[in-house]
């Protein structure tokens, strides 16, 4: 899918019930507890896109098991109690951050030399704050072109533990890199967090997840962690939640629509910060019902103009300016400048292609004032091969007319077959075309 994609106008509302497929942050996460864990693991309703595949195959490179089944969107995996099989590696891990920042930090409990590598996107994206951190720790683990960005080599002799200090403003990633790892320390591992800490929940994730899978933790308003060493997950039959930055592009589609989608999978007792989407929308006008199965979004007659903190839920900060020209005033979003580090720089980009469009946009370095627009023009969007482009503007093709995406193909890295989903949702009509 190279040539552009126009999206085609929503004419009437819908009434959608939809299923996803899992969340990445969920399947990435579990696909590394599997591995640590010591037996066999079976992730059900897990994610295949170009994030997921990347983390497996490195997985796999390095001598754990992981059997995938895309059709029943299932994994097994075959953990090896925190032990790396392979005492070299070579990895490629495209532009997925995830499996960048956890592999980076799974790579010290080897005993041998590992490199770690992606593309050109990815070595501009920093992780001197992570290797830093190992580095505090006694792990040799070093930036190729000591410019704090991949390619990394890791030589590694396990992983001792003790006392560290990390920085999360960037992404909280490295923070929870360290915490899927710290289990397997010898000596235990007490992690203070420096500064701000951006995407919070992702951290909520994370220590969640771990308590499930059988290790013992403890944290201060997760700031303050300690982690005992010598532990080992449990192998689990997992299920994984529908992703809910994916579902943020369907409740955006009803809200300027004014349909009404449930999506199921997704409850309101969800891992999830990124449900917290749907709270805006519902500030906005919509109609929000979250039940323990599903949430439900119906639009209203008219979308009012926002202000926002979006640090917490930043991955849905492109959904959300894609609908504000639709409103009745402005929409500021605030408090995002870590997501100018992401697949492309997410701030700039918003305000080029809301520009291209015809809307006023007010960007500063942490912040996005979109201005109503009673009439868009018509374009191609640029996508920057950044899937969130991508998806987020063909929200706004479902209201204005003229709008066309370029490069589609670039949703495979999380969401492979969002357009036909798109279309089944919104114009199920067309389906039998």
């Amino acid at each position: 899918m190279s040539e552009a994609l126009p999206i085609k106008p929503v004419t009437h509302p819908v009434n959608a019930v939809i299923n996803l497929p899992g969340s990445k942050s969920i399947t990435n996460r579990a696909l590394l507890m599997a591995a640590l864990a010591k037996g066999v693991s079976h992730l059900q309703g897990a994610l295949f896109s170009d994030d997921t595949r990347y983390m497996a195959a490195a997985l796999q490179r390095l001598g754990i098991t992981v059997c995938g089944n895309e059709k029943e969107q299932f994994y097994e995996v075959n953990g090896t109690g925190g032990v790396i099989p392979a005492s070299r590696g070579d990895l490629f891990i495209g532009n997925a951050g995830t499996a960048a920042r956890f592999l980076t930090a799974y790579l010290a409990l080897g005993h041998g030399t590992y490199r770690l590598d992606g593309v050109p996107r990815m070595r501009q994206r920093p992780i001197g704050d992570l290797l830093a951190a190992l580095q505090s720790l006694g792990v040799d683990a070093i930036s190729e072109h000591d410019d704090g960005c991949p390619p990394l080599v890791i030589h590694s002799n396990g992983f001792k533990g003790g006392k560290v200090s990390v920085r999360s403003d960037v992404s909280s990633q490295y923070l929870s890199a360290l915490l899927l790892v710290s289990p397997y320390s010898k000596e235990g591992i007490i992690i203070e967090v420096t500064g701000d800490l951006s995407s919070e929940p992702y951290i909520g994730i994370t220590v969640e997840m771990m308590k499930r899978w059988g290790v013992t933790l403890t944290h201060e308003k997760l700031r303050h962690f300690e982690i005992p060493g010598g532990q080992c997950y449990n192998p689990l039959n997992y299920p994984i939640e529908a992703d809910a930055t994916g579902a943020s592009y369907f409740f955006a589609g009803a809200a300027v629509t004014g349909s009404r989608v449930r999506v199921n999978g997704l409850g309101s007792d969800s891992l999830q910060g990124d449900i917290a989407f749907v709270d805006i929308l519902k500030e906005m006008g919509c109609e929000v019902i979250k039940e323990e199965n599903f949430i439900e979004v119906c639009g209203g007659e008219e979308l009012r103009g926002v202000d926002v903190n979006m640090n917490a839920i930043s991955d849905t900060v492109m959904t959300l300016a894609a609908i504000a020209p639709f409103c009745t005033g402005p929409t500021r979003i605030h408090d995002i400048a870590h997501i100018r580090q992401k697949e492309t720089d997410r701030v700039r980009a918003l305000a080029t292609e809301l520009k291209r469009i015809g809307v006023e946009v007010e960007e500063t370095e942490d912040s996005l004032t979109v201005q109503p627009a009673k009439q868009l023009l018509p374009a191609e969007i640029e996508t920057y091969d950044d899937h969130r482009m991508a998806m987020s503007f063909a929200i706004t093709g479902l209201r204005s007319s003229g709008i066309a995406i370029n490069d589609p193909g670039c949703v495979a890295k999380t969401f492979p077959d969002f357009f036909r989903r798109l279309r089944e949702t919104f114009h199920p009509e067309t389906m039998q075309d």
